[in-house]
């Protein structure tokens, strides 16, 4: 017989429910105060870390995540150099268990670039020494894979510059113990080390895609030319900003190869060169300016090459006619350019010259700057071939600042590698008239589009400069095979926002440049390639029913035998 067993039900009244009720809802809100509590002492501790704790040196909460050193990004935030936790292989010869003649053989096989003698030394040495800094990942391993415990790998800091050699002349590198050198690193050295301001990256006003089509263009251009080196820059004609700053041959920042110095030397800031005429533009420039051109009809002759002081200054093509202002741009005469400069005189030329910043290092925060070749005597002879380029060498940032100023309105502005931002660009101060820049802004445009610059028009984009084809110095004179190829331009010259300078040393005239040797062949195609293919990267797109109005000077234009 089963016994059913059944709780009796539980009888509770209205009132000692509410009480149940009651007693929970003040344990929930006793554990909502102790939580609240908690969470307001927390928040105290946190911020008094970050008001007062500044730490010391044992890594505090508020620079845990502070970099050794600030990365370095171009203007569009693009990482051009950081650094980063990188491995080191290092030998302690007093704890080596192998022989060291067997462990040089194997560390040569690792790295055959270093002398097997050179290994040995540091393997029999007193004191511990590194076999190498920056070591790749494959390296570390193979090392440790010898078994010897006289081999470390201590973690370091290491700068890399994930752009490979991408504005490498700009960012410059730094040296074993992380210290800046040349470029960027070198000249901010301190705004990228201080703990204040090494928490943001630094930067520029170079802009990543501009530097890769202008590296990209003057790069094929100096290997189909077989050129020695070359060199570029984009310059913001209003603010004085680079866009992009190229020197070839270039180098790796990232392996440093010795004996490869010559290929660390800024060409744009640091070498000299004979800028033939380019300058010329400057000269007619200061001669409106001075009232020495009052008319663009003036003519002069250039029937013959003109003696000076037992000199002969010639053309390079003689048009064996008088010439008119812009005809003397168009066709690049020397002889014309030397009696407007004559006109001109000494102390006007020299004042233009001065006032552009040629007798110092050019403008800009880098430390590798020369100081320009500056004339000893400013004789006559001097004042007229300094007038198209001659006896006179400066970097080409020189030559494009100068443009710069030409072109826009005509006040001389700095060189700076810092995105400016929203901060107002510097307010410079004027070297030429706004209304001789504008009369310039027509010319350059006629030289490009009727001139001895004609390989530069970009379709649209308005472009105006001047080519200038000069010959080295050399031991006994000038070097008649040994140009320094060269082309300075503005875009849209309607409205000018940038320079584009382009040098090419040493072309050699072949297939590709139609056996020419000479600006118009081998710069002029170069500036032409970069505007296409940088100019909507700035904000500049192609628009041919807008050019420059140069009516008034195409009449006076020699053509088929006549004046249009």
């Amino acid at each position: 017989m089963n016994t059913l067993v059944v709780r009796p039900a539980r009888v509770r009244t209205a009132g000692v429910r509410q009480q149940i009720l009651l007693t929970a809802q003040q344990r929930l809100m006793i554990l909502m105060l102790l939580f609240m509590a908690a969470l307001f002492l927390i928040s105290l501790r946190l911020l008094y870390f970050a008001l007062f704790d500044t730490g010391s040196g044992h890594g505090s909460a508020s620079t845990a995540f502070v970099p050794a050193r600030a990365d370095i990004v171009d203007r569009n935030g693009v990482p051009l150099a950081r650094t980063i936790d990188g491995y080191s292989i290092r030998v302690v010869p007093e704890k080596l268990l192998n022989d060291p003649e067997y462990l040089a053989g194997e560390l040569h096989r690792i790295f055959p670039d270093m002398p097997r003698e050179d290994l040995l030394a540091k393997l029999t040495g007193p004191r511990p020494t590194y076999i190498r800094r920056r070591a790749l990942p494959d390296q570390v391993a193979a090392v440790n894979a010898i078994g010897d415990i006289g081999f470390d790998f201590p973690r370091e800091k290491e700068r890399l510059y994930p752009q490979l050699t991408l504005a490498a002349h700009v960012l410059g590198f730094t040296n074993a113990d992380g210290q800046g050198v040349t470029g960027v690193e070198g000249a901010f050295e301190n705004r990228l080390t201080d703990k204040a301001t090494r928490g943001e990256p630094l930067a520029l006003s170079i802009d990543a895609r501009v530097q890769g089509v202008l590296e990209s263009e003057l790069g094929s251009a100096v290997t189909n030319l077989e050129a020695v080196g070359g060199a570029g820059i984009i310059l913001d004609v209003h603010t004085g900003e680079v866009l992009a700053m190229t020197s070839l041959p270039t180098y790796n920042p990232n392996k440093l190869v010795g004996g490869n110095m010559a290929a660390r030397r800024n060409a744009v800031t640091y070498n000299l060169y004979e800028l033939g005429s380019t300058f010329k533009p400057l000269t007619v420039g200061a001669a409106i300016d001075n009232g020495v051109v009052t008319s663009m009809a003036k003519r002069y002759d250039a029937t013959k090459p003109l003696a000076i002081a037992g000199f002969r200054i010639r053309d390079s093509h003689m048009m064996n006619r008088w010439l008119n202002v812009p005809e003397t741009l168009i066709h690049s005469s020397n002889i014309v350019t030397a009696q407007i400069g004559d006109e001109l005189g000494r102390e006007k030329m020299e004042e233009l010259f001065r006032n552009l910043e040629f007798d110092g290092r050019p403008k800009i925060e880098l430390k590798e700057r020369a100081f320009p070749l500056w004339p000893r005597d400013w004789g006559r002879v001097t004042t007229m071939t300094a007038s198209y380029g001659h006896g006179i060498a400066v970097t080409p940032l020189h030559l494009a600042s100068a443009y710069a100023a030409l072109v826009n309105g005509g006040i001389y502005r700095p060189a700076t590698v810092l995105k400016l931002g929203d901060k107002t660009p510097p307010q410079g101060r004027r070297v030429f008239k706004a209304s001789t820049s504008a009369r310039m802004r027509q010319l350059l445009r006629l030289i490009v589009s009727d001139g001895t610059g004609r390989r530069a028009d970009a379709p649209g984009f308005r472009v105006g400069g001047k080519t200038g084809s000069a010959e080295k110095p050399g031991a006994g004179g000038y070097r008649r095979h040994s140009l320094v190829s060269t082309f300075a331009a503005a875009f849209p010259m309607d409205k000018p926002r940038y320079v584009v300078l382009v040098m090419i040393d040493e072309p050699k005239g072949n297939a590709f440049s139609f056996g020419q040797r000479t600006a118009g062949y081998t710069a002029a195609p170069v500036v032409k390639q970069v505007v296409t293919r940088a100019g909507p990267m700035l904000g500049v797109f192609p628009d041919e029913s807008r050019d420059v109005d140069v009516s008034e000077l195409t009449p006076l234009l020699w053509k088929n035998g006549k004046a249009d």
